[in-house]
């Protein structure tokens, strides 16, 4: 018990971390481009992957140590970190903080679609039935047609699939396979991502203050860490123990975006949130009895 309720408040920092970079990302994105905020992110964001593997006692010099059989989908799962990260940071540009947060809450949805077309799993009447539960609240909080709707709305929705991509495919390495180094993986191979399709749309700008390089450093620090504590929890603890933690970024985010930027979309929020709260649970307890 001790060791899960350690993990527990281990994934509540990661999601505390993950908020102060969204934070981080509304500041910045006046004066950076989302292509620009991506790069520095993930370029920084290979330093907590360093310190992971340092922690874990698997920092070597030799190369061969890094080898594993699987590293083109290792690397192929950095580029929809990558790819989620630009569509997250322009919905932060352009959408409430909570907001952006609710509709990146879907990748529960998408890690069931996922995972039934690519990997034959078997979802049952109680998880699509989520699946469309949580599909009418993304609607109710996009509204598609109405003159509120834009197409800003769609990107964490987005962001929140490629999240799923990168999670499901997971399991398509073997146990043995070190996190870690997934992670460095992950995180080297983003930062080139993000580095080409900067290059290819947009110009990077100097960084044009000393106070801009400390916070996209803070930036890239709180999001890299962020998934080095969400890492660490999963590794100590079930994760159907740690999974309803993951709707503690909304009260976080909520708390956020009044508090500093003075939003309080409860009206675009409300009723869809539930119906994404509600999804998310009943996937969540329908693999918890699963397992039983």
């Amino acid at each position: 018990m001790s060791h899960n309720i350690r993990a527990i408040l281990v994934c509540l920092l990661a999601y505390v971390c993950f908020d102060l970079m969204s934070v981080h990302v509304r500041i910045l994105s006046v004066r950076y481009s989302s292509q620009e905020l991506s790069v520095y992110r993930n370029v920084l964001g290979i330093l907590p992957s360093i310190l992971l593997l340092a922690y874990t006692r698997e920092l070597s010099f030799s190369i061969s140590d890094y080898k594993i059989k699987k590293w083109k989908l290792a690397f192929g799962r950095g580029l929809f970190v990558a790819a989620a990260q630009l569509l997250f940071f322009t919905a932060l540009a352009n959408l409430e903080l909570a907001t952006a947060s609710a509709l990146a809450q879907t990748n529960a949805i998408f890690i069931v679609m996922i995972a039934t077309f690519f990997y034959g799993e078997r979802a049952g009447l109680w998880r699509w039935g989520a699946v469309i539960v949580g599909f009418m609240g993304v609607i109710l909080i996009v509204r598609p047609g109405s003159e509120v709707f834009t197409w800003t709305s769609v990107f964490p929705i987005g962001a929140a699939f490629c999240y799923a991509a990168s999670v499901v495919t997971l399991r398509s390495f073997d146990k043995s396979t070190s996190n870690a180094i997934l992670y460095l993986y992950s995180a080297f191979s983003a930062a080139i991502g993000a580095i080409i399709f900067a290059a290819i749309t947009t110009e990077l700008t100097p960084i044009q203050s000393y106070m801009d390089a400390i916070l996209i450093l803070s930036m890239s620090i709180c999001g890299g860490f962020g998934v080095v504590f969400l890492m660490y929890a999963f590794r100590h603890a079930p994760a159907s123990v740690l999974a309803p933690f993951g709707y503690f970024g909304l009260i976080t985010s909520f708390a956020f975006g009044w508090f500093l930027f003075g939003e309080l979309p409860i009206d675009t929020l409300f009723p869809g949130i539930i119906f994404i709260i509600v999804s998310g649970f009943t996937i969540l307890w329908r693999e918890h009895t699963a397992k039983l």
